[in-house]
């Protein structure tokens, strides 16, 4: 049953009687599209009731009656049910829509906003339920909220227009608010789309309910409708800041004084000879940035003396607050993100995105790898580790956390950045120019004590990269604005051409494996002791070692990235190279736990060390006290199979040292502790 009301007002006096419409769906004829039964209330994303884009009225499940309409698409790309609710176009007063949903476990749903009247042309809000039961908003990067799955639970937006508050309830309790860049909606589109693989949306809706209250425009009025601050939402960022003003009265605006305050300070500011009409917004910026500090604190702008005429017809809008709660970055933490991608993935562009604006907002505490995926930036040994993780492309593992939607990432990054590491990680370099030659240091320092349960993996990421074959060229969903905003991916082709890509972050190497060596640390760390790694890459005249990045991570035993450090090469060179284990990403022995063992570890007199070769080799051994200078070498010549040589340690004191074996020139490094 559908059903329009007329409600008195219970706001000022600028606002007119509500109206509201309900449909629960229950006077329509299960089984039948629900278009057609409606009476003009339903429509479809190309402008007709019934077809192919109309949604049959279900009796499968509903909360209130009989009926509710299912959504459900295993495509890529979502559909063919594409549902509208036209509302008229709204950008003043008050808005609130809601309905019950159910969404399946493990599954998808998805609904959007239009700005227009035609749909397509301006997406005001996507609203994406992800598999893994986040609810992200495209156009929101900085909002999440987790929703139940497989069980019934109601879902409102309320939007108040005039100030540009949008606030989210999951069965009546606030999940949050925010401010929109597109403060203005004419529809709502349910379409049912998964943007992960493999696909699936399957979810009812039921009990849709939306209330409309008009405002009446004063003669004059400066309303602020949007604060925002450019950058991390870290405490210590400078940050710039800007804000909105609409006029919301029937008088244009020429000039207004504002006064901007956060944390005791407050910068005033006049604008003038401006030619605002009755319902223009602008974006304005103050003159100072603002040093974001730890805690909840309020950013206020406050609009008055509005055409140098004292105040204006409407008090209630005049001031405008962003609530900063910034996340405080525990000592030296880096998060990593780790994105599956590939050029044949259309979805992947929302990757591309978010990784992005990651880097932007957080450039000193996050480090960002994508791993591709069938495409020539392959890297085989990241792809395979990372495809055992991940179900479908686009995903991201943060700190190789659970997968999750790239655009949902945000909020893990900031959880993940509180969490104390166990070691600070600073990677060191040497580069040859002319043999390409790179030698990276990763030192751990660690802040507790540990065992080796920890591993360590050092990755070169490329940015800026380019390519002219046609595996460059980058499959996309996002052409013609039909799956909505997406960075400008929107009005680009759907197989935008190699010569218009530009891929960023991307994984170049992996050394020694994805899951890291599992010989970087003794059987026992002391809190304050700093172990390091070497790693020698050979880099190919194509990579640009410009854009290189080097990142080193510590990986703890459940497979987790505690910690990374992020240089660039010129940076790692200003670092400094440090002398330490040394890693071979391949040798001659076989694998290495099995192949190079030292016992007894501690050791007294004497230890012995066994190998195990997998073809006849020239074996050296030496000994190395921890700055690297050598103690004692011997060259075993050939040797083939099992062998054990045994090494004196009777008149070395007690300490740490390295025992270093190069097989055919290749070399490997484990530490003995000598009693």
């Amino acid at each position: 049953m559908k059903k329009i009301t007329l409600l008195g007002s219970l706001f000022l006096s600028l606002f007119s009687q509500a109206q509201t419409f309900t449909d629960n769906f229950d006077s329509y004829t299960a089984g039948s599209l629900l278009g057609p039964q409606s009476a003009g209330a339903w429509t479809t994303w190309s402008g007709t009731t019934g077809g192919a884009n109309d949604v049959l009225v279900s009796s499968d499940a509903s909360v209130s009656g009989a009926n509710s309409l299912h959504f459900v698409s295993t495509v890529d790309g979502g559909g063919p049910s594409d549902v509208i609710r036209n509302f008229g176009v709204l950008n003043t007063g008050q808005f609130s829509m809601g309905f019950n949903m159910k969404v399946a476990t493990g599954a998808a749903a998805y609904f959007n906003l239009q700005k227009t009247a035609v749909p397509g042309a301006t997406y005001t809000l996507d609203a994406m339920f992800a598999d893994d039961g986040t609810l992200t908003f495209n156009q929101q990067t900085g909002f999440s909220a987790t929703f139940p799955q497989g069980t019934w639970f109601n879902f409102r937006l309320d939007i108040n227009f005039n100030t540009n508050k949008w606030e989210v309830f999951f069965d009546n309790v606030s999940q949050g608010y925010f401010s929109n860049s597109v403060n203005q909606i004419a529809s709502i589109d349910i379409y049912p789309v998964d943007a992960v693989t493999p696909f699936n949306a399957d979810y009812f809706i039921d009990d849709f309910t939306t209330t409309i209250t008009p405002y009446t425009l004063p003669a004059l009025n400066a309303a602020v409708t949007y604060e925002s601050f450019n950058g991390g939402n870290l405490a210590g960022n400078a940050v710039p800041v800007s804000f909105k003003v609409r006029n919301l009265g029937v008088g244009a605006i020429s000039s207004f004084d504002i006064a901007a305050t956060y944390n005791g300070i407050t910068e005033n500011k006049s604008f003038t000879g401006l030619t605002m009409a009755s319902l223009a917004e602008q974006s304005f910026s103050m003159l100072n940035d603002i040093t974001i500090i730890g805690g909840s604190n309020p950013l206020t702008f406050t609009v008055s003396n509005v055409n140098t005429l004292g105040a204006d017809g409407d008090a209630a809008d005049n001031v405008g607050t962003l609530l900063i709660d910034p996340v405080v970055p525990a000592a030296g933490k880096m998060v990593v993100t780790e994105e599956g991608t590939g050029t044949w993935c259309g979805w992947c562009v929302r990757g591309a995105v978010y990784m992005g604006l990651m880097a932007d907002k957080y450039p000193n505490h996050w480090a960002g790898i994508a791993v591709h995926n069938g495409d020539p930036m392959t890297d085989v040994t990241y792809d395979t580790g990372m495809g055992a993780l991940i179900s479908g492309y686009p995903t991201a593992l943060v700190d190789r956390g659970p997968g999750m939607d790239p655009s949902a990432m945000e909020a893990s990054i900031l959880s993940r950045l509180i969490v104390a590491p166990k070691a600070l990680i600073t990677n060191g370099a040497t580069y040859d120019a002319a043999t390409r030659t790179l030698n990276v240091s990763v030192s751990s320092n660690f802040t507790s004590s540990a065992t080796n349960a920890y591993k360590l993996a050092c990755v070169l990421t490329e940015d800026a990269v380019t390519g002219t074959a046609s595996g460059y060229n980058q499959s996309n969903y996002y052409a013609g604005g039909g799956s909505g905003v997406m960075g400008g991916y929107e009005v680009l082709p759907s197989s935008v051409p190699a010569s218009q890509m530009v891929y960023d972050h991307v994984a170049r190497v992996i050394q020694p494996s994805f899951a890291g060596s599992n010989s970087a640390f003794p059987a026992t760390i002391a809190s304050g002791s700093t172990y390091t790694m070497n790693f020698t890459f050979v880099l190919p005249a194509t990579w640009d070692e410009t854009k290189l990045e080097i990142v080193g991570m510590l990986i703890d035993a459940s497979g987790k990235i505690d910690n990374a450090g992020k240089a660039t090469i010129a940076e790692a060179v200003t670092n400094g190279f440090v002398a330490g284990i040394k890693n071979l990403e391949s040798s001659d022995l076989s694998q290495f736990d099995d192949a190079f063992q030292i016992y007894p570890n501690p050791a007294t007199t004497s230890a012995t060390v066994s190998i195990q070769l997998e073809k006849e080799s020239t074996v050296v051994l030496t000994v190395l006290d921890m700055s690297g200078k050598e103690v004692a070498s011997r060259n075993y010549g050939s040797l083939n199979g099992a062998s054990t040589v045994n090494v004196n340690t009777s008149n070395l004191q007690a300490g740490v040292y390295l025992i270093e074996l190069t097989v055919n020139n290749q070399k490997m490094t484990k530490r003995l502790i000598i009693k």
